[in-house]
């Protein structure tokens, strides 16, 4: 019996596997190929080495960091995002754990370990002396990290670790403001200062997710390009075996963080409707709050309704533990209105302006402290407009206060009020004694003192006279009467000075 001879590989088979190959040439030669490792190597480990600049720049982040997120202010924090010099030490345990460079991995550590702790401490400290230390919007986004940022580290690293070995460093600013590592240690901070340990561990996860996973996917980047360690095949496995276990971990809290959000973004929805089924379709819900934290969850609502219902609150409690899974209780206000649900929609809306109203004078009285103290008079002197948003105050003769000082104090109290018209009444000083010119027209300082004097007699209602040369004399006046300014010119000699008018002139 004759024996057939082995046949062929199949073509495609034999195609798939020649593609691979060409493919494992064209990445060991012209990908790999073109990366000086040593070169990136070298970058790495001076960024994260510990020196006197990366410790003065953590510190200055952090400081910037915690003020941001206490003033909830997203460009402040963002600015912190920039300063921070941490991506420096998370990409330095990566790569060495790429190469095997246990002494560098070390390195790193301390480095890192030594900036976060002292950051924390110092937004501690800033935190402790602070007057404000209450949680803000900035300080409770960071308190809850779920899946979705673990991809965004992840992805945020892919970019990074890419820039660094390929030599386009300008990329790593995107990937701080991505990853922001610097505010959750802030936030870090903030919790010691104010034991606070249910947003301390939420703040310290979000940040051990972010450097864990930028430092395993920049050792997956640098395996990739062909950064190798001196490690048998079984060490290799057992690396990449932990790297994984590493981000399974990561992922297995943070899936069900991201899953309690889910939770209780629907629960909303569910509070909503069962309210509404226990009133008839007039009915509208005016302020609804759910606190999940609480046990049982406490659900806080107002209703308009055209009729009351006594045993809406147990009724509506059934409902919403059975629907939910969870204990609810349930606080209800119902208000009774007109049969109609326009009736209903008038009243909520009614309530919506008053509560406006509420907090524009809230508003108001704050502005009228603020200026008194400015003007140095008493609160009762300052003039409140509520409906034009006006307000106006006559100030004190302030020791050593010039027209610019008023003017200052003004104009930093309109900046913090942009929807109010403020007006501060200087008192009837003496006006900026001269106004420098160059080359026929007011330099810096004097187009700052015309500007002063305008305001002043605007505000004194008052004209201005101006004695000088008579060409810098009649540039000023232009400049003056543009703004409703009463000027008169009295040519002479000397620099020109402005004083007021007397009474007729």
């Amino acid at each position: 019996m004759n024996e057939t001879p082995n046949a062929p590989a199949p073509s495609g088979t034999a195609s798939l596997g020649g593609v691979l190959a060409d493919l494992r040439e064209w990445w060991r030669v012209h990908v790999i190929g073109q990366v000086d490792q040593a070169e990136v190597i070298e970058a790495r480990r001076e960024d994260s080495a510990m020196s006197e600049r990366f410790l003065f720049m953590t510190a200055m982040a952090a400081a910037i960091a915690i003020l941001g997120l206490l003033l909830s202010s997203p460009a402040v924090v963002i600015g912190a995002m920039l300063l921070s010099p941490l991506m420096g030490p998370i990409m330095g345990l990566g790569f060495a754990l790429a190469i095997g460079d246990w002494a560098w991995l070390k390195q790193s550590g301390r480095t890192l370990l030594l900036g976060s702790v002292m950051a924390v401490l110092l937004c501690a400290v800033l935190v402790f002396l602070s007057p404000i230390q209450t949680i803000t919007s900035e300080i409770a986004a960071r308190t809850r990290p779920n899946l979705f940022d673990l991809f965004v580290a992840l992805f945020s690293a892919l970019a990074g670790a890419y820039a660094v070995i390929r030599g386009r460093e300008g990329t790593i600013v995107g990937v701080a403001i991505a990853t922001a590592l610097m505010p959750p240690l802030a936030v870090v901070g903030f919790c010691l200062a104010t034991w606070n340990w249910t947003v301390f561990s939420g703040a310290l996860l979000l940040f051990v997710t972010n450097f864990i996973t930028i430092a395993l996917t920049a050792f997956a980047m640098a395996k990739l390009y062909g950064f190798r360690a001196n490690l048998t095949k079984g060490q290799s496995t057992a690396q990449n075996v932990f790297v994984a276990l590493v981000f399974v971990a990561l992922a297995i809290p943070l899936g069900f963080s991201l899953q309690r959000i889910a939770w209780e973004t629907n629960a909303q929805r569910i509070v909503r409707s069962e309210l509404r089924d226990v009133f008839d379709n007039g009915s509208q819900i005016d302020e609804l709050t759910i606190d999940f934290a609480a046990v049982p969850v406490a659900v806080s609502a107002v209703v308009f309704t055209p009729g009351l219902q006594p045993d809406a609150t147990t009724a509506a409690e059934r409902a919403l533990a059975e629907r939910l899974g969870e204990p609810v209780a349930l606080d209800l206000v119902q208000y009774e209105v007109g049969t109609s649900a326009t009736a209903a929609e008038r009243a909520q809306l009614s309530a919506a302006s008053a509560r406006e109203e509420q907090g524009t004078s809230r508003r108001a009285e704050a502005l009228a402290l603020r200026l008194a103290l400015a003007a140095g008079v008493a609160e009762d002197e300052v003039l409140i407009d509520l409906a034009r948003r006006r307000a106006l105050v006559r100030a004190k003769r302030l020791e050593g206060a010039s027209m610019a000082t008023y003017r200052a104090l003004e104009a930093r109290i309109a900046a913090s009020e942009p929807d109010w018209t403020i007006e501060l009444i200087p008192p009837a000083a003496a006006l900026p004694a001269a106004i420098p010119f160059a080359d026929g027209a007011p330099d810096a300082a004097g187009t700052q003192t015309v500007a002063v004097i305008g305001w002043a007699a605007a505000r004194l209602d008052r004209g201005v006279v101006l004695s000088g040369p008579a060409d810098e004399a009649e540039a000023a006046a232009v400049l003056l009467r543009e703004e409703g300014v009463r000027v008169s010119v009295r040519p002479g000699s000397g620099p020109l000075r402005a004083g007021w008018a007397e009474q007729g002139e």
